[in-house]
């Protein structure tokens, strides 16, 4: 099917912004048969997913300052998260790379979800359900990217122009407006995601780069599946006889056909993958099988 083919191709050849993105739309359509409860139209996520307020419920499920961040309470909340994160996520990887959007998104909601989790153990906020959403990663991403570049210029609908900074200040500032109305402590992750945005640039620009500690991790655990690569030798037999003069034809021919994967790959670099003729996406996701 040519839409499926589509959604591979998007996910095998786009930036990290959409393979986050393919993950919390994963992660909505799985949650609504297992959590959503129809009767009352609301999601009711167990401990193991969403974080709790509770340090003592944290201590026994740690996973969960990252497993909250893919789950959305409801449709709307994905849409506007996805939204936001696809427009900051391509605004960071304009400066950045797609490991150090990976890296500053779950350090940011770790970050995030820490900041939640203080909140009601200091400030005593009451009783909560729990937090669930991409938004304080999200505005950890956004806020680096307007530490770096704060003057750049960005199209609005009905507003036209505006700096980055400013467009950032706005939303920061719903926030604050909001910190102590009914959802204070999501504000609060929000909040604390921006501060570790902005953190991470500085300390980047200063010449550390916190998003390595992700790469790292994720190297540790690919390591026990990898190859060995002091075991990899193979002896190999040189054949002397003459190659068939053919053979410098398929040379040529491998040669045309990876020139035009290249002219592809920088068809995607420059206007993304969307741009892609049909004939292109198919000549892709075969040379990619």
């Amino acid at each position: 099917m040519s839409w499926i083919n589509d959604l591979k191709g998007e996910y095998k050849f786009g930036g990290m912004e959409q393979k986050l993105i393919f993950w919390n739309v994963g992660a909505f359509i799985i949650s609504v048969p297992f959590f959503y409860q129809f009767t009352f139209g609301i999601f009711e996520f167990p401990t193991w997913i969403k974080l709790s307020a509770s340090t003592q419920q944290l201590f026994y499920a740690p996973w969960t300052l990252v497993s909250y961040g893919f789950f959305h309470a409801s449709f709307f909340h994905l849409l506007f998260n996805m939204m936001v994160l696809n427009f900051a996520g391509k605004l960071f990887q304009t400066f950045f790379t797609q490991k150090q959007l990976l890296g500053v998104y779950l350090l940011g909601l770790v970050v995030a979800g820490i900041g939640f989790v203080l909140a009601f153990s200091l400030l005593n906020l009451g009783l909560s359900t729990g937090l669930v959403g991409a938004s304080g990663a999200i505005m950890a991403v956004l806020v680096a990217t307007a530490t770096y570049a704060p003057a750049m210029n960005i199209r609005l609908l009905l507003i036209g122009n505006v700096k980055l900074w400013q467009l950032t200040l706005v939303i920061l500032g719903i926030d604050l407006m909001q910190l102590f109305t009914e959802n204070t402590g999501g504000h609060i992750a929000h909040l604390s995601g921006a501060i570790f945005g902005f953190v991470y640039c500085k300390l980047l620009q200063n010449g550390t780069d916190l998003s390595k500690i992700i790469s790292f991790i994720f190297d540790t655990l690919a390591r026990p599946f990898g190859t060995n690569k002091k075991n990899s030798f193979k002896k190999v037999h040189r054949n002397y006889q003459k190659i068939p003069q053919k053979t410098g034809a398929k040379v040529v021919m491998k040669d045309k056909k990876q020139q035009q994967i290249d002219d592809i790959l920088d068809k995607i670099s420059r206007s993304g993958y969307e741009s892609l003729s049909t004939e292109e996406k198919e000549f892709l996701f075969k040379a990619g099988n």
